[in-house]
């Protein structure tokens, strides 16, 4: 699991009201909480969740081994179609153009894109001549090691307590898994006694506002929804509510977009600037849920989204299959170019299970496309 707290406190977070508002307009439902005294704390991966107290540093606790390689089995599993065709390049015995060419192949097959490719072999090629590398195999571990480097900057850590509440803004086109990450996200966070409030502002997709309303009874959190409010009130009144209660995150699940529509686009802008009015600074996390099965597509969608709200961070699901993967290639050579800096991915998600969600790592990524 990734749910090691390493909460910052005192860091510039906005106070709560002394007393909550008179009336709130949308439906409040709350459901039991469970004394935080009875709430696991579970260890997580280095790039944990968030930041130590301060000013006293905590370590993290040692890394689940078991759990973590039960986690990587399933990446490889969800990466086996990428992996096998990449491999079978590095099966001859001679470093040569053939080698290089099918090695093209099978990056753009694994759905890379041309720039990312073009990146990626002339990177290789300079290391296999530092290196002196004289077989195949050799030239397999350095490509793990480019792909490494390159994915490198999107692995960063999504950080909570900086302010009270940290508001989440979590956007995505339908389909893409989002309701459910942020379901799986509200467990790890309520686990690590983080008091989480919902609000249920994809009022736009049939059945969404219901699907939110059971993972907040399942995670024993609150939720601030309505039954065919405008997303954008949705939004301004859960942060009010949040701040109100004291809630440590406040998360808001925003209706699926196309990134062609631009007039929906523009409802997810007004959500954005609403959320702003309701907390100076906020949104302090801007995500988008991405299906790692759309290909070049997810990259034209993080373009897209990121014009329009501009991204702090992504969460790539769906990898439990028939996903290629290089994609992320793609993202993190567009990232660099970016002005803002890299757009990191926070979470990658190889299946349905609340342990399928974990925090993503660039070396462990990169070898489970090519082993």
């Amino acid at each position: 699991m990734f749910s090691f707290i390493k909460k910052k406190l005192g860091l510039g977070g906005s106070p709560a009201p002394a007393d909550p508002p008179a009336a709130l307009a949308p439906e409040t439902r709350a459901a039991p909480v469970a004394a935080p005294a009875s709430a696991p704390v579970l260890a997580a991966p280095p790039s944990a969740l968030v930041t130590p107290p301060v000013p006293t540093p905590v370590k993290p606790a040692p890394e689940p081994v078991v759990e973590r390689r039960s986690w990587m089995d399933k990446l490889k599993a969800g990466l086996r179609k990428t992996s096998s065709s990449i491999s079978q390049v590095f099966t001859g015995t001679q470093i040569d153009d053939a080698l290089y060419e099918e090695l093209e192949a099978a990056l753009l097959m694994a759905d890379a894109g041309v720039a990312a490719t073009e990146h990626l072999l002339a990177d290789l090629k300079r290391r296999v001549k530092e290196a002196k590398a004289s077989d195949p195999a050799a030239v397999k571990v350095l490509l793990i090691e480019a792909i490494t480097e390159l994915l490198k900057p999107l692995e960063q850590s999504l950080a909570v307590g900086q302010h009270t509440p940290t508001v989440i803004m979590v956007a995505g086109v339908n389909g893409a898994g989002k309701t459910t990450t942020i379901g799986k996200l509200t467990r790890h966070l309520s686990d690590s006694n983080q008091r989480v409030l919902l609000a249920a502002a994809d009022t736009f997709r049939a059945a969404a506002r219901e699907q939110l309303l059971v993972w907040a009874d399942r995670n024993r959190v609150d939720i601030v929804s309505q039954e065919n409010g405008d997303p954008a009130a949705v939004t301004f009144d859960a942060v009010q509510a949040g701040r109100a209660r004291g809630c440590d995150v406040v998360i808001a699940d925003t209706a699926g977009r196309l990134a062609t529509q631009l007039h929906l686009m523009d409802e997810l802008r007004k959500v954005k600037r609403v959320i702003g009015k309701a907390m100076d600074g906020a949104p302090h996390e801007v995500l988008l849920v991405v299906d790692g099965n759309t290909g070049q597509n997810a990259l034209s969608q993080v373009k897209a989204f990121d014009e329009a709200l501009g991204l702090t961070g992504l969460v790539v699901t769906k990898l439990d299959g028939t996903a290629k993967g290089g994609v992320l290639a793609a993202i993190a050579l567009w990232s660099r170019g970016r002005p803002g800096g890299a757009v990191p991915v926070y979470f990658v998600g190889v299946g349905e299970k609340l342990e399928d969600l974990q925090t993503f790592n660039a070396r462990e990524f990169a070898q489970a496309l090519l082993t």
